[in-house]
């Protein structure tokens, strides 16, 4: 029983970290209908800003504050510089822009900050909280980012479906002429969506960092379980790439609790595999009717 309750909590922290990777590719997709492979070094720079203005003296919250300010930049910068030049052409061409940025961001990380190890704090406990004598497997931490991720999917749900600016980011990214017509300013809209998927990023790559070591490839394997959670919730869906994290999160621990954590990465293709499969659009997809 207790192995149990062990490996459930500590899914459920795993699934949260997945499923917060999961969001910010989940608004990206739903503000721009672009993957953003890059998302994952995007937010490991914002987390090396927020490393370095702790180790300079200041307070967690500090860096925290600062790291989400400078993804909410990063990623405006990157739409504008990056992306503008190929909208409005074949969507591969975006997407192998953002793995060239991939590269590239990995490159200026280890020039700048190096490849060694770095602790990287938390601003609450990372020991097991204790319930009168027994002592259970989930931190001060795991709950606060628990927390998080459940707020920001509100905010998301809230952005996207009782907003006017979350109805002209879906207009500008389903359909481009129809919305500049309509009076929706393409444009910024996208740069929007840009820039509040890194901001969500960087929350991801802070939440994950949390009481851990960071390095130029400490988000790399999140890219995969968060791209999975993103497919099995549905990308266009934030409360199914919530459920999507924590799902996965729940059968990767139990994976790696009773059968090896080597058959991880081989459960995590066959879930996507069946989704893709079963489900291609995820669990939560809408499939619009069609008529002849």
């Amino acid at each position: 029983m207790q192995q149990l309750l062990t490996t459930a909590l500590g899914g459920l922290t795993l699934g949260a970290v997945y499923a917060a990777f999961a969001l910010a590719l989940c608004l990206i997709w739903r503000s721009t209908r672009i993957v953003n492979f890059a998302q994952a070094p995007m937010a490991m720079i914002t987390t090396y800003i927020a490393l370095v203005i702790i180790d300079a003296g200041h307070s967690y919250w500090t860096g925290f504050a600062a790291a989400l300010i400078g993804g909410l930049l990063l990623g405006a910068v990157v739409e504008r510089v990056v992306v503008r030049p190929v909208e409005g052409k074949a969507e591969i061409n975006a997407v192998i822009l953002t793995l060239g940025l991939f590269i590239l961001i990995h490159a200026v990380a280890g020039i700048v900050f190096g490849s060694r190890y770095r602790s990287f704090p938390a601003p609450f406990g990372v020991r097991g909280l204790t319930v009168g004598d027994t002592s259970i497997a989930l931190t001060g931490f795991g709950v606060f980012t628990v927390v998080a991720v459940v707020v920001v999917m509100g905010l998301l749900v809230l952005l996207f479906r009782y907003t006017e600016v979350g109805l002209r980011m879906r207009a500008a990214a389903f359909n481009q002429e129809v919305a500049r017509i309509l009076g929706v300013k393409v444009g910024r809209m996208l740069t929007l969506g840009w820039a509040l998927a890194a901001l969500v990023g960087s929350l991801s790559g802070l939440l994950i960092a949390g009481g851990s070591l960071v390095h130029p490839a400490y988000m790399d394997s999140v890219v995969v379980y968060g791209f999975v959670a993103a497919v099995l919730g549905g990308l266009d869906s934030p409360v199914g790439s919530v459920i999507g994290g924590m799902l996965l999160g729940l059968s990767l621990s139990a994976v790696s609790g009773y059968l090896g954590s080597e058959l991880v990465p081989l459960a995590a293709l066959v879930i996507l595999m069946a989704v893709l499969l079963l489900r291609p659009g995820g669990l939560f997809s809408h499939h619009a009717e069609r008529r002849v």
